[in-house]
């Protein structure tokens, strides 16, 4: 018999070239649908799958796309996570990656049929969102604009003054301290861990620096016995300053009083503020320039800044994102906990048979934003079992355990995938051999 089955058992090549698979293979690609079309083929060698059904659990098991990335529902509690690829799109910065996918006048000038400046439409937005701001540049993420920064002012051993206690590491390993030596500049530190007077800074300077750096501690929060010095005490010194704020928030925000912004930091005299794009902003990875006219068109030709460019799809995400509707973190932003919660009691609700309890939690920003600050949200509360099938799942489902409970927190959940969420749960449950009505 099992010869017989190996004998029946389709070759690969008729496999794919099944006419029910061509407009598989158009979508996907011939390598995609033949890494399913093997796999299903060695089930039906093991007489898992039948000859007859090869086709159609071949159809039934490919990818929905070419990527391998999945699409994931955030009930972690993290508003901005940076595992999960942090700031989710809106659907007109969506839409926009869609039509940048295509042939478009990125650098072209219709009108003149010349060549045009590069991201003309997201500068100009970036622009009007910060008035504040003499110029604007985008490269490719946060630390590329930094690293730009002091490429061109501080290279050849130039030095960098900067307080002890923000030399910090942005994550993965990576320090600022690092990144900024790697690209030539000397750092001259100041002050303590806890504490920094302005007169450290003064008493600092000298003909070799190039610049002072201000950096938020985003991740972290010092307490206790400590000082630091404001941008309109640095901006009084004699030399340009630079300021990271890191999240990327480009105005004020009620919620988040603490964090900086760069319209602020500019008002108060920084020359320059560099930022992150793909977190408070809620746009795509870029790192954003703005500040002092001179000094931003400076580093815009500066070498490094080819290095660093940043690509078209970004572009037209970033242009959306500024001049189109609120994305979705501002959105997350804005949700009151009585909604949320009412949100969580009506999942837990439908799941019914008491699997599910809507509780009171607490969120976080994330992603190097406002340290320290607990959003009041709600979550739907599971048994802790169901954490590995909801990963699993399609779409999967990543929460948090807490005391023993699988909490799916809300506040990062649109209320549109409230329904896809509902039935990866009873999904779950059933994998799990508990069945929900």
């Amino acid at each position: 018999m099992d010869d017989d089955r190996r004998r029946r058992t389709p070759r690969t090549d008729v496999v794919l070239a099944d006419p029910q698979l061509a407009g598989e293979v158009e979508r996907l690609g011939r390598s995609t649908v033949k890494q399913t079309v093997v796999a299903v083929l060695e089930a039906c060698r093991r007489g898992s799958v039948s000859p007859e059904d090869v086709v159609g659990v071949v159809r039934d098991t490919l990818p929905r796309s070419a990527t391998t990335l999945r699409t994931v529902v955030n009930g972690t509690g993290v508003v901005v996570h940076t595992n999960l690829g942090r700031a989710p799109l809106s659907q007109a910065a969506v839409d926009a990656v869609v039509l940048a996918a295509g042939v478009t006048d990125v650098e072209l000038d219709l009108a003149t049929g010349r060549r045009g400046p590069r991201g003309a439409g997201a500068r100009a937005a970036l622009a009007a969102a910060v008035p504040d701001a003499g110029d604007v540049h985008v490269v490719n993420n946060g630390a590329a604009a930094l690293a730009l920064a002091a490429c061109a002012l501080a290279s050849g051993g130039r030095e960098v003054v900067v307080a002890r206690g923000e030399m910090v590491e942005i994550g993965d390993g990576f320090r600022i301290p690092e990144l900024l030596e790697s690209v030539g500049a000397r750092l001259r530190e100041v002050g303590t861990t806890n504490r920094v007077r302005l007169s450290d800074y003064a008493a600092a300077l000298g003909e070799q620096t190039a610049f002072v750096l201000k950096v938020h501690p985003s991740n972290f929060r010092v307490e206790g016995f400590t000082s630091s010095v404001p941008v309109s005490a640095l901006a009084t010194l004699d030399v340009p300053l630079v300021a990271d704020i890191g999240s990327g928030l480009l105005t004020p925000h009620r919620r988040l009083t603490e964090e900086p912004d760069a319209s602020t930091y500019l008002r108060m005299g920084a020359d320059l503020v560099t930022a992150s794009g793909d977190k408070l902003l809620g746009g795509p990875q870029c790192g954003l320039l703005l500040g002092e006219a001179e000094l931003v068109r400076r580093l815009r030709r500066h070498p490094l800044a080819r290095a660093v460019r940043v690509d078209k799809l970004t572009l037209a995400a970033l242009e959306a994102t500024l001049a189109g509707p609120v994305p979705p973190v501002t959105g997350f932003l804005r949700a009151t906990p009585d909604d949320l919660l009412a949100r969580a009691r009506h999942l837990a609700t439908a799941l019914g048979g008491g699997v599910a309890e809507a509780v009171s939690s607490h969120a976080a920003v994330g992603g190097g934003g406002a340290p320290g600050v607990s959003l009041d949200s709600a979550a739907v509360a599971l048994p802790a079992h169901l954490a590995g099938p909801l990963r699993r799942g399609d779409p999967a489902v990543v929460g948090h355990l807490v005391d023993g409970r699988l909490l799916l927190d809300l506040v990062a959940v649109p209320p549109e995938q409230d329904q896809a969420l509902l039935d990866a749960i009873r999904r779950a449950l059933a994998d799990a051999g508990t069945q929900a009505p």
